[in-house]
């Protein structure tokens, strides 16, 4: 049996789109694994679908003054001769790695015992966990056609974020049901991000009287974010966070309205979703979302919209624009060449296990 193991962790967007990958790799029969933290977000996630766990020693890696800069290397230290000893026991065909400061670790482990790793990197440009695993990768996956220019020749390979499958099968009916919408006006989902933004918040709200004339909003507004007094308006449904129901809310939106992080994004444009994207400002990140915006709105995927120009007018003049003008964007991003990422990224993954099989 073919072996593979999987890693990353420190945020869901290091971990789902490994999740995206399990059903094909089962279907060829691969034994999977996944190493992640002792007690991240990602040993939930891995452990619910009954995949096995193994947690090891982390660090994070700051590039910022901390006194946890001077104990997290001794993290680190430990987890890679935890990874070692993994590696060497289990002797997997590949690694794969999504990235997040656990994943550094056990690239490096792989790289001792000589077993190809291939890295994905979401973002316009590598954060700096890829940056120092990348020397020892066998190829870079990525999502943007800008990112090769940051990555060695001869290891990039655009293939855009693994999306799980289920997404793609949504049920647009039980999506109204659930909202209480029918169809007879457009759908507009507004996603703000598990813990919401507070901008994009207000203004969609503050532009209901005007949306709601011509739309339908679901407005998924992040934990504690709802606004009791707008509950019973006609056309407007509001939720903190929806997991299950999301491939319905998805088959059902005609436009989204979303920050900009990479597999957000990803999953908009492989679902062929008119989209506007307020990005995350520089000010509260290290500018990815920015650059992760500019780029779909460069080929044609979205209509971006910086924070501090978002205002009541500015955000339904966008929408009406961007509904408008919706088949221009749906035929943009119905072309792209990322649009199946899962099974392109399955491709490079067999090539490699078996050419060194041979």
């Amino acid at each position: 049996m073919k072996k593979i193991l999987l890693t990353g962790g420190g945020s869901a967007g290091h971990v789902t789109p490994n999740i995206a990958l399990f059903p094909s790799l089962k279907e060829l029969g691969y034994e999977i694994q996944y190493i992640g933290t002792y007690d991240g977000i990602e040993k939930k996630l891995i452990e619910e679908l009954g995949i096995p766990y193994t947690g090891i020693s982390s660090g994070k890696l700051r590039r910022y003054m901390s006194v946890k800069n001077f104990s997290d290397p001794f993290r680190v230290i430990k987890g890679y001769g935890e990874a070692k000893k993994f590696i060497k026991n289990y002797k997997p065909d590949i690694v794969f790695s999504k990235g997040g400061f656990v994943s550094v670790p056990v690239v490096l482990a792989a790289k001792k015992y000589k077993i190809p790793v291939i890295i994905h990197e979401s973002d316009m440009t590598p954060g700096l966990a890829n940056k120092l695993s990348i020397s020892s990768a066998t190829l870079v996956c990525h999502n943007f056609p800008e990112t090769s220019e940051y990555l060695p020749k001869g290891k990039a390979v655009l293939t855009g974020s693994p999306i799980r499958a289920e997404l793609r099968h949504g049920n647009k009916f039980a999506g109204l049901d659930l909202c209480g919408f029918n169809v007879n006006k457009p759908i507009v989902m507004v996603v703000g991000g598990s813990l919401g933004a507070k901008a994009i918040n207000n203004a969609i709200r503050d532009a209901l009287p005007e949306l709601l004339k011509t739309y339908q909003i679901v407005h998924l507004c992040g934990k504690g974010k709802l606004d009791e007094s707008l509950n019973d308006t006609n056309g407007y449904k509001q939720f903190e966070y929806i997991k299950e129901e999301m491939k319905d809310l998805f088959a059902m939106a005609d436009l989204i309205v979303s920050r900009a992080g990479a597999n957000a994004i990803c999953e908009i444009q492989a679902l062929c979703k008119p989209n506007i994207l307020i990005p995350l400002p520089a000010t509260a990140s290290r500018g990815d979302q920015i650059l992760n915006a500019a780029s779909f709105e460069r080929q044609g995927f979205s209509k971006v919209v910086a924070e501090e120009d978002v205002t009541t007018k500015n955000l339904i003049d966008a929408i009406h624009e961007v509904y408008n003008d919706r088949q221009s964007y749906i035929n943009a991003m119905s072309e792209a060449k990322t649009s199946d990422a899962v099974s392109t990224i399955i491709d490079l993954i067999e090539d490699i296990v078996n050419k060194n099989s041979n």
